[in-house]
């Protein structure tokens, strides 16, 4: 890295992480010198896990990386990204439908922090149908989320919701 590594925040909720977003990870590692993964306390959303079980499961899932690191926050994304001295803030899309209400947070981000820049990156075609939301409805009602999610994810998942037992 060079003296000025240019650092990136992945914010959300992972509320579970999905390959989805294990995949936008990876991607935006071969572009910047530092991630950071940060979990985003939203008191408004009626979470399943906990922000420390959220930080710990990606931990898990992805496994120590020199130029990766997980954390958490609540406040403004903006005041965030000025604190870990990142010049961007990495945004995942699946389809059209993602972009309206993630232009509003970028253009109000790039107006509070004009050093900020936002950078959107597509889901790979094979995660466009996932989502947190869909892969909980999924493992609420027993069904098999193997490969939608890491390994470690998909058996804290099964912890929370056992899988049906057919009678």
């Amino acid at each position: 890295m060079e003296n000025n590594p240019k650092i990136a925040i992945y914010p959300g909720s992972f509320d579970p992480l999905t390959n989805g977003h294990v995949d936008i990870i990876e991607r935006a590692l071969k572009i910047f010198d530092k991630v950071i993964v940060s979990v985003m306390y939203n008191p408004k959303k009626n979470s399943l896990f906990s922000v420390q079980e959220r930080v710990d499961m990606i931990q898990a899932s992805i496994g120590k990386k020199a130029n990766l690191e997980v954390d958490s926050f609540d406040g403004l994304l903006v005041d965030y990204t000025r604190i870990k001295n990142a010049v961007a803030i990495i945004r995942g899309m699946r389809a059209i439908s993602d972009f309206e209400n993630e232009f509003q947070m970028a253009l109000m981000n790039r107006r509070l922090n004009r050093d900020v820049q936002t950078i959107f990156l597509m889901t790979g075609l094979r995660w466009i149908f996932t989502s947190s939301s869909i892969i909980k409805e999924v493992a609420t009602f027993g069904g098999d989320i193997t490969g939608m999610v890491p390994q470690p994810i998909k058996l804290k998942m099964l912890e929370k919701f056992p899988a049906k037992k057919e009678n």
